[in-house]
């Protein structure tokens, strides 16, 4: 679905990028946000990673091109992308945590069962949710244009927030 969208869009952006009106996302407000979000966390307020969902996207869309169906998908990917090498990051950081542990617990005779495994099946039906999800955010739109960014806003929001909860699961593991 989304690699329909993608070919969609590329087209589309082959004429604009003609003219010059391909929007450009900062990926430093991603990273000053979350770092403010975790300051915030601290010292005890309610503000959380989850606040940050969207922010450089947004200002994104206010810039040159940001304003179109094009430039709205332009920019929501592009955030998009920023937390998916975060969720990456965050997985492989795991899945060697959990291997880890699976060796040690192995060397141990412990009855505890094997979490890599765990690990790989979760992070694989997730996908699997993600894109159905927004499958059906996307479908809810009908032939309006809106249905292409929703549909990308869909994906940056579902892949951040799984990004989020395993960052958290990696801290809890001390940050390996």
């Amino acid at each position: 679905m989304r690699g329909l969208v993608v070919v969609f869009m590329v087209m589309a952006g082959a004429a604009m990028a003609q003219d010059g009106e391909m929007p450009v996302l900062d990926p430093s407000l991603l990273e000053t946000c979350l770092d403010n979000a975790s300051l915030r966390a601290e010292q005890g307020e309610e503000r959380d990673a989850e606040s940050c969902i969207g922010v450089a996207a947004e200002q994104c869309m206010e810039g040159e091109g940001g304003y179109s169906s094009y430039g709205m998908f332009r920019c929501l990917q592009q955030e998009a992308d920023l937390w998916d090498a975060r969720l990456n990051d965050a997985y492989s950081a795991l899945m060697a945590s959990a291997k880890r542990m699976d060796r040690e617990a192995a060397e141990e005779d412990s009855p505890a069962g094997e979490q890599a495994p765990l690990l790989k099946d979760m992070q694989k039906r997730w996908i699997e949710f993600r894109d159905a999800a927004c499958s059906y955010e996307y479908s809810r739109w009908g032939m309006g244009s809106g249905r292409i960014p929703a549909g990308e806003n869909c994906h940056m929001t579902l892949t951040a927030r799984q990004a989020i909860w395993l960052e958290e699961y990696r801290r809890e593991d001390g940050g390996n």
